[in-house]
């Protein structure tokens, strides 16, 4: 393969991911991020060269990110763990994206160790 296929595949995962997180931070549902992400960069899958699992991680770890108050799940954590909405903002948003950025990278890093 050469470099600039390398390039672009790294580029294309990250766009899935950029994509998929800006679905989430819009919308607040993971769920909904995934499908639109995919749906809407399924069909440059074989033009970027790149892998389709490492495709599907990048999804997953874009779609989690920044979970907020339009998010069902940020309400089911305040609401189990007792917290006030600062708190949950503090935390549960913090951990979510840090979840996110950090599987974003791992997901760069298997895209490099398995070329």
């Amino acid at each position: 393969m050469s470099a600039k296929r390398h390039a672009d595949g790294g580029l294309g995962r990250s766009r899935v991911a950029q994509d998929a997180a800006a679905v989430r931070i819009s919308m607040g549902s993971a769920t909904v991020a995934m499908a639109v992400a995919s749906g809407v960069l399924a069909p440059m899958v074989s033009h970027l060269g790149v892998r389709p699992e490492l495709l599907v991680l990048a999804t997953g770890t874009g779609s989690i990110i920044l979970s907020h108050v339009n998010d069902p799940g940020f309400w089911m954590i305040q609401s189990f763990f007792k917290m006030d909405l600062k708190e949950t903002l503090s935390t549960w948003t913090v951990l979510e994206t840090v979840l996110s950025v950090a599987g974003l990278g791992i997901t760069l890093l298997l895209a490099v160790v398995l070329r």
